[in-house]
């Protein structure tokens, strides 16, 4: 017997009333763009829109050239504009967006002037928002608008745009899909107890439940992959004055951003900058040399340094090679807990240095200043960092929203298997449930209001 439950959703309807409208560009740029979304936009479009020929043809997706109008037919700005049509947007709404010159004068100007027309200033995210409350997108490809707009290196781009492609939606969804399928099954089963029907038997109704957990647990995988790919690393250098803590920043970056010189202590301050090793996004901070001193100054750098030890998930800990190891050592207070990379520096004015076998560390030798053994130590970096060979991009990398919501889904899946044992169907049906709702929560079926408020309100405005 098969049949097929609804589960009452939980999206919000958008205000079809509202029109809104923002700048999409940020400040300085040549060109700044403006958007408006909802009913009124093709009206408020033609108060404020003189085309540039007579040609007043509008032919949806295609640029028109113009003058924006104020309410005294003074020219504002001479700029491009492309409509987009409902359903046929971004938005899923009439969409107009306005290609004018940069600048904040003209941009604040002409979104003065669309507002004075009956619009309403856009809420942060608010144009996806109705995209996702249209059909447009579902939360998670939602979420991936963000997560592309962040994105801090070439595999979190791409991770973030395999989930706006629809990969994580698509996996929930069949899992969605394969629950409310358990779930018809075992409340028909409730409701004609006493009929001799072509039950499915209990044995494959608990095979299916170990392949939903069992596919909930590979996702479940990729919820550190997902950290690491929105929230980056933070790794500090570490080590003696002049052992060439800022030559080797310079040298991950690829440019002069640190000042080197042979005198020990010129670093009297933390110094971070983002970059991307191997694809991860990495904070790399650069520090004030470990040592006793009595300048106040730099005693103030060394305490900062001691600060982005504590707060760094790596410690690469750079030895000089040209001096005593034991001059150098790190106290185990300040690495308790944290990973350490051991970097013997200046190995070309000491080829003969090596590491003491006791050194409990991932260890690599390389010159900063002529850039060598560079790949090694991002190999080094790298393990560190995965902990495990790590060759290929995720095709899923689940954010640790998506991460809480799997985990109730599958305890729920587990206590399921229980309860089918015991043929207590009515309380597997209320667990079944309960997996529904954490799964719509991932795509947006079953969200509360509220936390979708707090998913959109993380966008800029315009977006």
């Amino acid at each position: 017997m098969k049949s097929k439950t609804k589960t009452e959703s939980k999206i919000p309807a958008t205000d079809n009333d509202e029109t809104i409208a923002a700048i999409c560009t940020g400040v300085g740029g040549s060109i700044s763009i403006i958007r408006i979304s909802g009913k009124d936009t093709l009206k408020i479009f033609g108060k404020i829109w003189q085309f540039k020929s007579e040609r007043t043809e509008i032919i949806p997706g295609k640029l028109i050239q113009g003058n924006i109008i104020d309410r005294n037919g003074i020219t504002t700005d001479q700029c491009l504009a492309i409509v987009m049509k409902s359903p046929n947007s971004y938005t899923g709404e009439d969409i107009v967006e306005l290609h004018c010159h940069g600048g904040v004068l003209v941009s604040k100007s002409i979104l003065i002037l669309i507002l004075s027309h009956g619009c309403r200033h856009a809420e942060p995210g608010e144009f996806t928002k109705r995209a996702f409350i249209n059909g447009k997108m579902d939360l998670t490809q939602a979420e991936a608008v963000l997560d592309v707009i962040e994105a801090q290196s070439e595999m979190a781009l791409h991770s973030a745009n395999r989930q706006l492609e629809g990969n994580l939606r698509s996996r929930v969804n069949d899992l969605y899909e394969h629950t409310e399928m358990l779930l018809a099954e075992i409340e028909t089963t409730m409701d004609f107890t006493d009929e001799d029907l072509d039950w499915t038997p209990a044995a494959e109704i608990n095979g299916k439940l170990q392949i939903m957990i069992d596919k909930i647990t590979a996702l479940l995988q990729s919820r550190k992959t997902g950290e690491i790919l929105r929230n980056g690393i933070s790794l500090a250098i570490i080590g003696i004055p002049n052992a060439g803590k800022s030559s080797l920043l310079n040298a991950i970056l690829g440019m002069n951003r640190a000042i080197v010189t042979s005198v020990p202590g010129t670093t009297r301050d933390t110094l971070e900058e983002i970059t991307q090793i191997r694809g991860i996004p990495i904070r790399l901070i650069d520090t004030a040399g470990l040592r006793d001193t009595n300048d106040m100054i730099e005693k103030a750098g060394i305490a900062r340094s001691i600060d982005s030890m504590q707060v760094s998930k790596i410690i690469l800990w750079i030895i000089d090679s040209e001096k005593p190891l034991n001059q150098q050592l790190l106290s185990n207070r300040l690495i308790e807990g944290k990973s350490v990379v051991a970097i013997a520096n200046k190995i070309d004015l000491n080829k003969d240095f090596e590491f003491p076998n006791d050194l409990d560390f991932p260890c690599v030798k390389i010159s900063a200043t002529e850039e060598t053994g560079l790949e090694e130590l991002y190999d080094k970096i790298e393990m560190v960092v995965w902990q495990y060979p790590h060759k290929d991009e995720p095709e899923i990398a689940i954010s640790a929203r998506h991460g809480i919501l799997l985990e109730d889904a599958q305890s729920k899946l587990v206590k399921s298997k229980t309860t089918l044992a015991n043929q207590d169907f009515e309380l597997m049906a209320v667990n079944l449930r309960s997996v529904l709702f954490a799964l719509g929560s991932i795509t947006g079926k079953t969200i509360e209001p509220d936390i979708l408020g707090i998913i959109f309100n993380k966008f800029c405005i315009g977006k």
